[in-house]
């Protein structure tokens, strides 16, 4: 009789810890974003609720966009990487006002 009720006890406690392991595995890409500040924390935490319901086939990329972000840099741009950006920005710009010159230099009619 006593085997009986530590098999039922232990039944019910192993139920009770994948229970809540599932639910603390669930949440680590919103305890990721929290850590980074990530400016779509709420979004991450209610996709983790849904990915509950689709027994977490959405979880690795709910993880994945929580890594994407880290305050400090972005998205993946460092401060450097922007500056390159903003300068092959203005070169594109001057290389096509240079074009559009000599575009219109070639369509005008040359007087005879």
């Amino acid at each position: 009789m006593f085997l009986n009720y530590l098999a039922l006890g232990l039944l019910c406690f192993g139920g009770l810890v994948i229970f809540y392991g599932i639910i603390v595995i669930h949440d680590i890409p919103y305890e990721i974003a929290v850590k980074r500040n990530h400016p779509h924390q709420d979004a991450i935490h209610a996709a983790g609720w849904v990915s509950l319901l689709t027994l977490h086939v959405l979880w690795p990329f709910i993880w994945i966009w929580a890594m994407l972000y880290r305050e400090e840099r972005g998205w993946g741009f460092s401060k450097k990487e922007s500056d390159e950006l903003a300068q092959l920005h203005a070169r594109l710009a001057l290389l096509e006002k240079q074009l559009a010159s000599k575009e219109e230099k070639n369509a005008s009619p040359s007087p005879q």
